[in-house]
């Protein structure tokens, strides 16, 4: 357990925060919670290349707790009404899949890093979610990045099973 691996389950306890701060209708509360483990991404990626501290666990973890703070994130804004029905369950479909391939392909131990259409679609996700925590004032341009980062997200997961598949090709050999 290093430093990056501790700032990833941190970022995972903070997704029951988001939750609880959504219930006590403090969104602003959430959004700064949602910025602040946005940051530790960004932080503990950071250390693991800098002092090579990358470990297969976080390697799993770290996209794990991303995809469960978006998630949660996105549903809540959408029972909050402030984003539409379609980008979390588009994302959620999309997120599940990526965990259940993830996880099988660790199983052979396989791990894939994030690609740059994934990076972006993070970059453009956060855009949104800010924007659409401010949907009273923007409306419609958080609707736009929310479909624009929805769409990035699914071509960053189409075009990150091809790569998985050519560089695996044994993986479909009897």
């Amino acid at each position: 357990m290093n430093l990056p691996n501790i700032l990833t389950l941190v970022r995972i306890a903070m997704v029951p925060v988001v939750i609880l701060f959504f219930i006590l209708d403090e969104p602003f509360w959430a959004l700064g919670i949602f910025l602040l483990a946005g940051f530790t991404d960004v932080l503990d990626g950071w250390i693991a290349r800098k002092y090579n501290l990358i470990t297969a666990f976080g390697q799993v973890m770290d996209p794990l707790a991303d995809k469960l703070m978006l998630m949660t994130t996105l549903i809540c804004l959408y029972i909050t009404g402030r984003v539409p029905l379609a980008v979390p369950i588009i994302v959620v479909v999309k997120e599940w899949t990526m965990i259940t391939a993830a996880a099988l392909l660790y199983r052979k131990n396989i791990i894939q890093p994030a690609n740059l259409f994934g990076k972006l679609s993070t970059l453009l996700f956060t855009v949104a979610v800010i924007l659409s925590f401010m949907s009273d004032y923007v409306a419609p341009l958080h609707t736009v990045f929310l479909f624009l980062s929805t769409g990035v997200a699914v071509f960053a997961m189409v075009n990150y099973g091809f790569k998985v598949i050519r560089m695996n090709p044994h993986l479909f050999k009897k």
